[in-house]
């Protein structure tokens, strides 16, 4: 903490000292030991927790932030409210570009579950505003499964290795 904020101020930026604590952030020896150390914290969108590897040794793992997750999907279904009477290619291709943008900076090694479940939830907000277009609109999943034949949405991938 000493030397940081001098290497900030090298290339013009400073610290907020009120938004800026050190962390005790260790494997986990057992249970909690009351010492301070803290389990996760969130940083960048991205809770960091520690888990084991596939050999047993304790690394630390990333997934999406809960109240990322839960905003994008709510600025999701927001806009798909208020385009739902668009042309359906239209729709697509938006969708499309939002999604993709998503797994591009949330595509990082062992968060493949969260992208699965936005790419989930993307499909069931669609499904359902597309079926409020007018009072006839009622779709069903069969109806929607041959529209992702013809108008597919990206899939969820890991895009940076950590």
């Amino acid at each position: 903490m000493a030397v940081l904020p001098k290497r900030f101020s090298k290339y013009g930026l400073e610290l907020h000292p009120e938004k800026t604590k050190l962390l005790g952030f260790k494997p986990p020896t057992g249970g909690y030991n009351g010492t301070g150390v803290s389990d996760t914290f969130v940083f960048l969108g991205f809770t960091h927790f520690w888990a084991r590897s596939r050999k047993g040794y304790w690394v630390i793992k990333r997934k999406t932030a809960k109240y990322r997750f839960s905003r994008f999907l709510k600025g999701l279904s927001q806009w798909l409210r208020k385009v739902r009477h668009e042309p359906i290619r239209a729709q697509n291709k938006t969708l499309s570009a939002k999604l993709r943008g998503h797994f591009q900076y949330y595509g990082i090694t062992g968060n493949s579950g969260a992208l699965s479940r936005i790419l989930w939830q993307a499909h069931r907000i669609w499904l359902k505003w597309l079926g409020r277009r007018s009072r006839k609109a009622h779709r069903t999943w069969e109806w929607f499964n041959q529209l992702l034949q013809r108008f597919p949405l990206p899939k969820p991938r890991v895009i940076h290795q950590c």
